[in-house]
């Protein structure tokens, strides 16, 4: 006899459901949504690049956890240029790192050139790893 009766005390455990990233494709030259599905490691560079070129808070459609502050630290005027290379690996990491399917970044590496800085770093993410390359400041040019 129990002292509750009716009332079960073990829990039925369901099946974790395994989320998909799938989304659609954002062609980057046009800045069009296309009508193609994509997911895996796919979905996660397109994340990448999505995150790096959109200003975080600028955009009312995107949650806050969505872009970086990489403009705000390249057209900071009264800051270096030695404390905007420092600045700029931390502003990458703090965009793409709270994604749970990006695991780490490494390889970082900041060059200044002209009034731009290059940018080159490996995305380590539980589809596998893959090299992403980018121009931020003037010529904000993204290519991986």
């Amino acid at each position: 006899m129990t002292i509750t009766p009716g009332l079960n005390f073990v829990e039925d455990v369901e099946s974790e459901e395994i989320e998909t990233s799938a989304t659609y494709a954002i062609d980057f030259d046009t800045g069009r949504i296309s009508t193609r599905l994509i997911d895996g490691i796919d979905a996660i560079k397109q994340f990448v690049i999505l995150s790096l070129r959109t200003e975080r808070f600028a955009y009312a459609i995107y949650s806050h956890d969505i872009g970086s502050e990489l403009k705000a630290v390249c057209a900071d005027e009264e800051a270096s240029d030695a404390y905007k290379e420092m600045e700029i690996p931390r502003v990458i990491e703090e965009a793409l790192l709270y994604d749970e399917r990006i695991e780490a970044i490494s390889n970082m590496e900041v060059e200044k050139s002209g009034d731009s800085f290059f940018v080159s770093f490996t995305v380590e993410s539980e589809e596998g790893l893959f090299d992403v390359q980018e121009v931020v400041g003037d010529a904000g040019n993204l290519s991986e």
